[in-house]
């Protein structure tokens, strides 16, 4: 007798988060990209079946900005670190992200680029988040910005370099004053690669941050730290970032920026506002001692800080920073998702198959109780992990 093969998995008994509402008593149809949502009624036979006891089930989360993970940092430049890092986003709901370098001396920096570049292809594969490419943060930066970065390796804008590694560098983290008064290497950048160049550790002006958005700046890094901030009478970057057409980071641990906030800036950016984590080695760890790109890091149980008192990165899960803003803000939960999920994916030109529970994206799934824990995270349709 031939068994009967099973083409479909539907998740049943869930709160459906798309992007647009939240919906019940439906059911979610996939194979490796997402076939149907339905009725209960009306699930075909030969299905399988995954309840989701109640919770909610929403599209997988993307960070585009990471450092590390459980002791181990995208700096290393090891195979077996990126791989745990990787693995350890699946508890958070994380099915993809950007490896993030920092302002190091380029020999470290070129060695985690090329570590990512040659993991890229297997991690579509792996028990583990996906690589969908780095965000190089620095090292042309502003050493008065420089924040937890080391200001012995910040140099100038080269475009030469980041097109060196166009093909797995997808953000760039630069501070615009340091450029030509023309801004030739936001400009040389952005006519010869896809990578999205992002304003961050900056001490440019309101003028200067403006014109390098008109120059091809489509982002903003972890918007309000490490900037120019927004006043009556020089509105920073801080300004620009909420005035200009570009899409901003906000670091979502309720340390970083106050959650008082919340509310405004998704008022104001909407579907540009993209939740990180900025989450350092430190992350998923207890407290103690570690280290950042070769500086030592304090983690006291609310915040990393560098030993001169420095705020450094956090230690949040982005699943945790979703339900940070949701229950300090009045953003509805779908907008709140949309901001981890859909917002990174349109930043990265990659809407069309990632962020959201449509039919024929990817199923790219995390189910979670009804406080955003996360029981199951599904990528292309396989449960890769499970609590």
């Amino acid at each position: 007798m031939v068994k009967d093969v099973i083409f479909l998995k539907a998740i049943v008994n869930g709160r459906i988060i798309l992007k647009d509402s939240i919906v019940e008593n439906y059911v979610l149809l996939y194979k490796d990209k997402i076939i149907d949502i339905v009725p209960e009624n009306l699930v075909p036979e030969n299905t399988q079946i995954i309840d989701a006891n109640g919770g909610y089930v929403a599209p997988g989360l993307i960070d585009l900005h990471i450092h590390g993970y459980l002791s181990k940092d995208v700096c290393d430049g090891e195979e077996e670190s990126i791989r745990t890092i990787s693995k350890g986003l699946l508890a958070n709901g994380v099915i993809g992200y950007l490896p993030t370098t920092m302002t190091e001396d380029m020999s470290i920096i070129r060695k985690a680029l090329e570590t990512c570049r040659s993991l890229k292809e297997e991690s579509k594969n792996w028990d583990g988040s996906i690589i969908l490419g780095c965000h190089a943060e620095g090292p042309f930066i502003s050493e008065s910005k420089k924040g937890a970065q080391d200001a012995k390796y910040i140099l100038k804008p080269d475009a030469s370099f980041v097109k060196e590694y166009k093909d797995i560098i997808k953000t760039i983290t630069l501070a615009p004053e340091t450029d030509t008064e023309d801004f030739n290497a936001i400009r040389e950048i952005c006519r010869d690669t896809d990578v999205v160049v992002s304003m961050g550790h900056t001490s440019a002006d309101y003028e200067t941050a403006m014109k390098s958005i008109y120059a091809g700046v489509k982002h903003v890094t972890h918007l309000f730290n490490a900037m120019t901030p927004l006043t009556h009478r020089a509105p920073g970057v801080v300004g620009a970032a909420l005035n200009g057409d570009v899409s901003v980071e906000l670091i979502v641990d309720t340390v970083h920026v106050d959650k008082s906030l919340y509310n405004m800036l998704w008022k104001l950016k909407g579907r540009k506002l993209c939740f990180i984590t900025d989450c350092l080695p430190a992350g998923g760890l207890p407290v103690g001692e570690y280290t950042l790109g070769g500086q030592k890091i304090i983690y006291d149980g609310t915040i990393c800080k560098l030993e001169d008192g420095t705020i450094a990165g956090s230690v949040l899960q982005l699943n945790k920073g979703v339900w940070n803003v949701y229950e300090n803000s009045d953003i509805p939960l779908h907008e709140c998702v949309n901001c981890a999920s859909l917002n990174p994916a349109t930043t990265l030109g990659i809407d069309n198959i990632k962020g959201s529970l449509e039919v024929g994206k990817d199923a790219d799934i995390i189910i979670t109780d009804s406080q955003f824990n996360v029981k199951k995270t599904i990528i292309a349709g396989e449960i890769k992990y499970e609590s």
